[in-house]
């Protein structure tokens, strides 16, 4: 039973095996980018692992999906 909390990004960058302290997570945002229109479990900067659980939380409308698609809004900002 999964009893990671899915309410805060920091939970999804320590699910996607990156550091999740709020300057690890500024830092990456301010250095990677998702340009418009590209999905981003098709990001250059994603490991196979990491692309895939991004992408299976967005087909599975699991409950990580709302934080995936808030990372997604960041990297395009």
């Amino acid at each position: 039973m999964d009893t990671t909390d899915h309410s805060h990004m920091a939970s999804l960058f320590e699910q996607l095996g990156l550091s999740a302290s709020n300057e690890d997570i500024e830092r990456f945002v301010s250095t990677h980018r998702l340009d418009a229109g590209v999905a981003i479990e098709k990001a250059p900067f994603w490991k196979p692992n990491q692309a895939s659980f991004l992408k299976e939380s967005i087909n599975e409308d699991s409950d990580w999906a709302e934080l995936v698609d808030q990372l997604a809004v960041l990297l395009r900002a």
